[in-house]
C-alpha cells in the first residue's frame, strides 16, 4: 500500500508539472501587452533596477544614523621588547643604564563603539540626491513599459499580418493552378498558345516564392512575440484578434485633437530628472566647504597575564571608556574645491540646455507623430480603395482571358497589380497600428507606471 501511494504521489507529481509546462497561452492585444509588462525579461530586470534604488536611498539614509563596532584583540609578546632606564634608579652607577621589560606577555582586550553623525552638509545633499535618483528609476522604468508595450503592439501585428499575408497568397495560388489547369487543357486542344501557359506558370512560381516568405516569416514573427512576451520562443501562442479589428480600433480621429503637454512626456520627465541630479551635484561640492561635526561613546576592557588565563573567572579585566566629539573645518584645498564647483555648476548648465533641446526635441517629435498617423489614415483608404479597383480590374481580366479578349500578358499584368494592391492594403493596416503607437506613447498615453 506504501509503495501503491509514493507511486500515486509521483504520478501526480509528474502531470502538474506537464500541465504547467504546456500551457496554454491565449492572449488579445490588451491581454498580451498585461502579460509582457509584468513578464518580459527587460521589464523584470528594470523593477529590479528600482529595487536597487530603494536600497540605495537606506543605504544614504543609514549613513547618518548610529554606527556600531566592535573588536576583540589577542596579543603574544612572543619577545617582549627591552627598554633602558637608568641605573641610579635602581642604586646603580650614574651613567648607566640597566635593561627591563615592562608589562606581561600576553594581553587581551574588547571594545565597543558607537559613533553618530552630528552635521554634514554632504549627507543632507545626499539623502536629496537618493530621492532623486529613484524618481529617475521610476521614470526609466515607465519609458521601459511605454516601449515594451509599443514593441508588443507591433509584434502582435506583425504575426497578423504574415499570417493575413499568407491567407492571400494561398488563395492566390489555388486561383492561378486552377487557371493554369485550364489553360493548359485549352492548349492541350489546340485552343490556346503556349505563352499562355507560360505567362501563368511565371505567376504561379512568383506566389509560390512569396508564401513560401511568408510562411517563414510568419514563424520569426511568432519567435519575436514570444519574446516580447517574455516566454520561450517555442511555445505555442494564439492570437484571439485579427488584423482587421486592430486597424479599426486604432483608427481614432479623437487623439489627432489631443493637446501636447510636454512635462507628461517620459523623455522630458527623464531630462528634468538629470537637471535635478545636476544641482545636487553642485549643491554637494558648495557643502564640502562646511564642517562636520560627529559624536562617538567608546567602551573597552584589558586583561594582562603572562600565561593565557583571560578564560578564568579569577582573571582581572580593567575597564575604560571614552566620550568624544570630533569637528573637521575645511580650511584650504588650494582651489581644488572650486574647481571642483565650476565642473559642476557647468554640468547642471549643459542638463538645463539639454533640457531645452529635449523639449524642443518633443514637440517635433509629436508634430512629425501626428503627421504620419493622418498620412497612414488617408493611406490606409487609398490603399482598400485601389484594392477594390484591382480586384474589378482583375476579375474583368480572367473572363476576357477566358473568353479570348486579352492576352495572358495582359491577364498577368492584372494579376500583379492586384497582388500589389492586397500586400500595400495589408501593409497600410499596419502602418496605422504602428503611428498610432508611436503618437500615443508620444503623448505618453497611457502612462504605464509601475
Amino acid at each position: 500500500m506504501r509503495n501503491f501511494l509514493a507511486f500515486l504521489i509521483l504520478c501526480t507529481g509528474v502531470i502538474t508539472s506537464n500541465a504547467q509546462d504546456n500551457r496554454d497561452y491565449k492572449f488579445s492585444l490588451e491581454e498580451a501587452i498585461s502579460f509582457a509588462l509584468d513578464s518580459n525579461y527587460t521589464a523584470i530586470n528594470s523593477r529590479r533596477d528600482i529595487a536597487k534604488a530603494i536600497k540605495r536611498k537606506w543605504e544614504t539614509t543609514a549613513t547618518g544614523l548610529p554606527q556600531l563596532s566592535a573588536g576583540v584583540n589577542y596579543q603574544n609578546n612572543l619577545k617582549q621588547p627591552v627598554s633602558l632606564i637608568p641605573s641610579e634608579f635602581v642604586g646603580g652607577e650614574p651613567g648607566t643604564f640597566v635593561p627591563v621589560i615592562f608589562g606581561t606577555k600576553q594581553l587581551a582586550s574588547a571594545t565597543a563603539t558607537i559613533e553618530q553623525l552630528i552635521f554634514d552638509g554632504s549627507y543632507l545633499v545626499g539623502l536629496q540626491a537618493a530621492r532623486a535618483f529613484l524618481d529617475y528609476s521610476e521614470n526609466a522604468d515607465e519609458k521601459i513599459r511605454l516601449e515594451i508595450r509599443k514593441g508588443v503592439i507591433n509584434a502582435y501585428a506583425s504575426v497578423l499580418l504574415s499570417e493575413e499575408l499568407i491567407t492571400i497568397f494561398q488563395k492566390n495560388k489555388n486561383t492561378l493552378e486552377q487557371n493554369l489547369f485550364e489553360i493548359r487543357q485549352t492548349f492541350e486542344n489546340g485552343l490556346a498558345e503556349e505563352e499562355d501557359v507560360e505567362q501563368l506558370e511565371i505567376t504561379l512560381l512568383d506566389v509560390e516564392t512569396q508564401l513560401s516568405n511568408a510562411t517563414r516569416t510568419n514563424i520569426i514573427s511568432r519567435q519575436m512575440f514570444n519574446v516580447a512576451l517574455g516566454i520561450d520562443i517555442n511555445e505555442q501562442v494564439v492570437l484571439t484578434e485579427n488584423l482587421d479589428q486592430l486597424t479599426q480600433q486604432n483608427i481614432s480621429l479623437d487623439i489627432m485633437s489631443s493637446n501636447l503637454s510636454v512635462e507628461e512626456n517620459i523623455d522630458y520627465k527623464i531630462a528634468f530628472n538629470l537637471t535635478e541630479q545636476r544641482s545636487l551635484e553642485l549643491k554637494l561640492e558648495k557643502s564640502r566647504a562646511l564642517p562636520s561635526l560627529n559624536a562617538y561613546v567608546n567602551y573597552g576592557t584589558q586583561a594582562y597575564s603572562n600565561e593565557f588565563s583571560f578564560l578564568d573567572t579569577n582573571q582581572q579585566w580593567f575597564q575604560s571608556s571614552t566620550l568624544g566629539v570630533s569637528m573637521n573645518i575645511p580650511i584650504l584645498s588650494s582651489g581644488m574645491r572650486g574647481a571642483r564647483t565650476q565642473q559642476a555648476r557647468i554640468a547642471l548648465d549643459q542638463a538645463e540646455t539639454q533640457l531645452e533641446e529635449t523639449k524642443q526635441n518633443i514637440q517635433l517629435e509629436y508634430a512629425s507623430a501626428l503627421n504620419t498617423y493622418q498620412f497612414q489614415l488617408e493611406n490606409y483608404q487609398n490603399s482598400k480603395k485601389n484594392l477594390q479597383l484591382a480586384e474589378r480590374i482583375e476579375q474583368k481580366n480572367q473572363i476576357k482571358f477566358t473568353e479570348g479578349l486579352a492576352s495572358s500578358f495582359e491577364l498577368r499584368q492584372a494579376q500583379t497589380q492586384l497582388y500589389t494592391a492586397q500586400q500595400q492594403y495589408i501593409q497600410s493596416m499596419l502602418d496605422i497600428i504602428n503611428a498610432k503607437t508611436e503618437l500615443e506613447t508620444v503623448l505618453n498615453i497611457p502612462q504605464l507606471k509601475n
